[in-house]
């Protein structure tokens, strides 16, 4: 059998919170012409001769805030989450780490993994949703990558979980004893993304950010939409929880100026739930896997400062998934099934669709990418 191995990949973090670093990092984060999805030359000037100059400095003192003494929050879990996946699938399938952005780099892990013998990979790409600045960006990044150095390595990509019933209960599994606190109401913050990224992905419900509704199941443009996939996880995990329409709401965070982006804002939400009677809140950020600036400096530092300056009396995040045995048991589980497959394709047909890895990222995706 060729030798396989399993590859996660997350978005990355600074090698440290100095501003040299922070300047580094930024670069090639905001570089990536799907994240900035501008004409180079404007990219370029956005980048170079704004952002760079203007936010370094209070990004470096952001970062700085939320450092641990084994470095970045983000980098800690998701090394720990390799070692314990690694602990639990054994040594024939070798787990691997490596960051969209930053260090451990795609382009090293992948020559690490072809020294290693690996014909055959699955890319895990730590996002439950797809974005085009987020899971495609790493898919793209990692098949550019093994085509370079190793045009005959196999890469299944498993596809974003964000309904998957068993991410579902992991996350519920994660979440239940934070949702016996009292408290009046949930906020579920997901990362925000400009409108215009929903259009560009094919979204036909993209020129209003604040839809309730956006590409039903069943339709080819939720493969790609990531708005209708946070109203999937959300309605999933209410109904997991047993939450009713009143008890939570949805919100968008770490929006950038100058053009529409999802909407409504969680810093405006945070500022309003108060006056609406919900003045103790759990919040919860599913659109990330582990904990980051996101969570810890965004929500659980000046998100928390809002609420409470509007008249909140209680706040508190729930820690993402991390690197805590439900999630490491559903991704333990994908690999089984994925490792299955290989093994003979009769049982293929006995795993259920929402278990499998697939190989094919389905018509819209395989557009998206180019495939």
């Amino acid at each position: 059998m060729p030798k396989r191995a399993v590859l996660l990949v997350n978005l990355g973090s600074p090698d440290s919170p100095s501003v040299d670093d922070v300047r580094r990092y930024l670069r090639e984060f905001l570089g990536d012409e799907r994240v900035l999805d501008l004409p180079a030359p404007l990219r370029w000037l956005l980048l170079e001769g704004v952002i760079l100059r203007t936010r370094v400095k209070k990004s470096a003192h952001a970062y700085a805030s939320i450092w641990t003494p084994e470095g970045s929050p983000l980098i800690a879990a998701s090394r720990r989450v390799r070692d314990k996946l690694g602990a639990v699938v054994g040594p024939d399938v070798p787990v691997y780490l490596a960051m969209r952005y930053g260090n451990p780099a795609v382009a090293e892990v992948i020559a690490q993994i072809v020294d290693a013998g690996v014909k055959d990979l699955l890319l895990i790409p730590q996002y439950p949703h797809y974005a085009m600045s987020s899971w495609e960006t790493v898919v793209v990044r990692v098949n550019e990558e093994a085509r370079r150095q190793a045009p005959n390595l196999r890469v299944t990509c498993m596809q974003p979980f964000y309904a998957d019933a068993d991410y579902i209960d992991a996350l519920y599994a994660v979440t239940a004893p934070y949702l016996d606190l009292p408290h009046d109401h949930v906020l579920f913050s997901y990362h925000g993304v400009p409108v215009r990224h929903l259009r560009k992905a094919g979204c036909t419900h993209g020129h209003s950010a604040r839809v309730t509704d956006c590409c039903p199941p069943g339709s080819p443009e939720r493969a790609t939409c990531y708005r209708s996939q946070v109203l999937a996880t959300t309605r999933a995990f209410a109904a997991r929880a047993g939450l009713v329409a009143d008890d939570y709401s949805i919100s968008f965070q770490s929006r950038l100026a100058g053009e529409p982006w999802c909407q409504p804002f969680t810093d405006a939400e945070l500022a309003r739930l108060p006056g609406a009677g919900a003045k103790r809140l759990l919040v919860m950020c599913p659109a990330f896997v582990a904990d980051c600036l996101e969570t810890l400096e965004e929500i659980a530092g000046a998100g928390k400062k809002v609420f409470w300056a509007a008249g909140g009396a209680s706040f508190q995040l729930i820690p993402c998934l991390n690197d805590q045995a439900p999630y490491i048991d559903f991704l333990a589980g994908r690999i089984e099934c994925w490792v299955a497959t290989r093994h003979a394709s009769s049982v293929a047909p006995q795993i259920g669709a929402r278990h499998l890895a697939q190989a094919d990222t389905g018509v819209t995706l395989k557009h998206r990418l180019g495939c």
